[in-house]
């Protein structure tokens, strides 16, 4: 680690004045050679580093839900030159290349982080020594080493020997407990990031290889953390549990705000806005506007589910949005989103149990017994008045009465109940 802190040596000197001029100000309030004075000039070196940051963030937005976009092309492109890698890798950059995405701007932030960290980290392994670097001189390496968080020294690491923390004025027991408790902070802050993006900042109607990557990176970040944790200095530890701590509220912001399409966070967004331009009967500001010009924009088969259903909201609201982003009262939108909920419910029925079918089968046959039994009554009238005729049917159609279908003895005459569809046959 030292080696590699080497390297970046020649961005000690900005990093150090920054520091410097932090610890400048915090000492006059809590004293200058204060864990707190120290402590949070190293948290505002963070902010002010991830600040300058802002504009990387949002291409790191753009690229990655590009990359998304694109995972369905890139793998049937894999499948189509599984058997030519050149021509594949040629593929791919075409890809890149027609669509504007670059598959490094997503790893933009922490490339840009890591100089300054590995500088901090420089910085901080001097004070440890009692050296000089940038522009501390001794007096202001002798307040750094006298500072301590909770009891640790923010130079001291989890790995050091008893001998070098009581030389910093410390105890190893306080030093590895505050170590540990800001390596598991630290370890779970990544962690819920990255689970939060997942869970909710992803659409779930694609399934790609990239989100078996995202979930694989979920695990494996925040343990490689924790066993490069107890390498870090308290200082280092304070830097990158503040980052941690602010990529995590970033990462809420933007998910509240600027969801991913076809989303879980989209939903929830487009819910609220639904409940918002219902109550104020229009869309109150210009990014929601933005918003709702992009979904109108789009075609029906276009749109995912979460758009549609906020433009069948808006419908059933007697609302129809506009193409530059507004809202209007339509009775027409609200007849069609009714009419169009009506049409499901006639395509899609409600399925009947068992007991329901057979009660149906039961009451039909009941029904056609029924119906011959009417028929009977109205036939002996004229069997009776005409009994000339009868004797002479009875003479001359035997055949055909002998042929109908006689009754079993000890079966009774007349129409049959219709047997039970559960009993035997």
């Amino acid at each position: 680690m030292d080696t590699i802190a080497s390297i970046f040596s020649f961005i000690t000197t900005p990093v150090s004045w920054i520091i410097v001029q932090f610890h400048s100000l915090y000492g006059a309030i809590f004293g200058p050679d204060t864990g707190w004075a120290w402590g949070l000039s190293i948290v505002s070196l963070v902010v002010l580093i991830r600040i300058c940051l802002i504009p990387l963030f949002v291409k790191q937005i753009k690229s990655t839900r590009n990359m998304q976009a694109l995972q369905p092309k890139m793998k049937a492109i894999q499948e189509r030159y599984k058997s030519d890698r050149q021509r594949q890798s040629e593929e791919m950059m075409k890809l890149y290349k027609e669509t504007g995405t670059n598959p490094l701007s997503s790893c933009l932030p922490i490339l840009a982080q890591s100089p300054f960290f590995f500088a901090l980290y420089h910085v901080l392994s001097k004070i440890a020594s009692g050296d000089e670097i940038g522009v501390l001189n001794q007096s202001l390496v002798d307040s750094a080493r006298q500072a301590h968080i909770f009891g640790a020294p923010i130079a001291a690491k989890f790995t050091d020997s008893p001998e070098k923390v009581e030389a910093l004025n410390a105890s190893l027991t306080d030093v590895r407990i505050v170590t540990a408790i800001m390596i598991v902070l630290m370890s779970a802050s990544q962690f819920f990031t990255q689970r939060q993006l997942m869970q909710k900042n992803v659409d779930l109607t694609v399934k790609t290889p990239y989100m078996q990557q995202q979930k694989m990176l979920m695990y494996i970040f925040p343990v490689i953390f924790a066993v490069m944790g107890i390498n870090f200095p308290v200082g280092v530890l304070v830097y990158w549990l503040t980052t941690n701590v602010w990529t995590m509220g970033q990462q809420m912001y933007v998910i509240n705000q600027n969801p991913t399409p076809g989303s879980k966070a989209q939903d929830q967004y487009l819910q609220r806005l639904v409940k918002s331009v219902v109550a104020h009967g229009e869309v109150r500001s210009r990014r929601k506007r933005t918003i709702v010009q992009m979904i109108v924009a789009k075609s029906t088969a276009d749109r995912n589910d979460n758009e549609r259903r906020f433009i069948t909201g808006l419908a059933k609201a007697g609302l129809a949005a506009q193409a530059d982003g507004t809202v209007i009262k339509s009775a027409s939108a609200a007849a069609e989103a009714e009419g169009g909920g009506a049409a499901q419910r006639r395509q899609q029925p409600k399925r009947q149990s068992k007991s329901q079918r057979q009660s149906t089968a039961t009451g039909s046959g009941t029904g056609t017994a029924k119906d011959s039994a009417s028929e009977t009554p109205a036939e002996k009238p004229s069997l009776q008045k005409g009994g000339t005729e009868g004797t002479r049917s009875k003479a001359t159609g035997g055949k055909t009465a002998g042929s109908a279908r006689q009754p079993k003895s000890g079966q009774r005459k007349g129409p049959q109940r219709p047997k039970h569809p559960s009993s035997k046959k």
